[in-house]
């Protein structure tokens, strides 16, 4: 038996709730696009079963998840992953940079590079 694969394209495996969110992903897409730095080629929905997090991701492996600013507009915005400590989140969570990202940046600031 195949063990089931923590993310899925396969709208069918999608419950209610996350067909609701898809929804509103495809209303913020059409009403203001996707984000500055989202590559716009082979974009299809996702889903993460473990964690119920809906999202667009890419050709490029990116992923686009809804953002609620503080006025309550929703607004697709780019969800980064350091690939240098794991650390994920929205740009003022997870600002990548030379180093990984703004938590791990301090752990090598003392180090000579």
């Amino acid at each position: 038996m195949k063990p089931e694969e923590i993310t899925t394209t396969d709208l069918a495996d999608f419950g209610m709730r996350e067909l609701i969110e898809l929804r509103d992903i495809l209303i913020s897409w059409v009403d203001h696009g996707l984000p500055d730095d989202f590559e716009n080629n082979y974009v299809r929905p996702m889903m993460n079963r473990n964690s119920g997090n809906v999202f667009l991701t890419n050709s490029e492996y990116q992923t686009a998840m809804l953002f609620n600013d503080k006025m309550g507009n929703d607004k697709l915005q780019s969800w980064y992953n350091c690939p240098n400590c794991g650390h994920e989140g929205f740009k003022a969570d997870c600002e990548l940079n030379d180093y990984g990202c703004n938590v791990c940046k301090p752990m090598v600031k003392n180090e000579e590079i």
